[in-house]
């Protein structure tokens, strides 16, 4: 991934991914879920290259042509966190290519705010207090360059 995606700046360490049992017959058992950050900014119009290079990849470590891994790269920015997904739902914009992007938590309030439809792991306070404190840095990090 970081021959695509540039040097990791960060990786959580891992929780088992108890919110739905989902993916449980697909990968045969309960899967643990970590964030990776990732040190270079994105353009955020770059969301759907990276959704269709770590489809590539779950396909590349797939056996028997079930997925061992799920890979859902997002943008975070200081007004939202957005998510590449195949999936097309109501709430979801095509973006090209079979990739949708959905505002899964919204900046507002000083706090990220979900939805209906945001997956419970990204309601979760460990995942809010993690994007709170990305955010703070990116924020830093775009003083720092000037542009806010």
């Amino acid at each position: 991934m970081e021959e695509l995606f540039g040097p990791i700046e960060l990786i959580t360490d891992p929780v088992p991914f108890l919110y739905t049992d989902y993916y449980d017959r697909e990968m045969g058992k309960r899967p643990d879920r970590f964030f990776i950050v990732f040190e270079r900014l994105m353009d955020p119009t770059d969301l759907v290259r990276c959704k269709l290079a770590t489809n590539g990849i779950e396909q590349e470590f797939a056996e028997k042509g079930k997925r061992t891994l799920n890979l859902d790269p997002g943008i975070l920015s200081a007004e939202n966190l957005i998510l590449a997904t195949t999936k097309n739902r109501s709430h979801r914009i095509p973006l090209g290519s079979g990739i949708y992007g959905e505002v899964t938590l919204l900046y507002a309030h000083h706090d990220f705010q979900d939805f209906p439809w945001t997956y419970a792991d990204y309601k979760s306070t460990s995942a809010k207090a993690l994007f709170r404190q990305l955010r703070t840095q990116y924020l830093e990090l775009l003083k720092q360059l000037g542009q806010k």
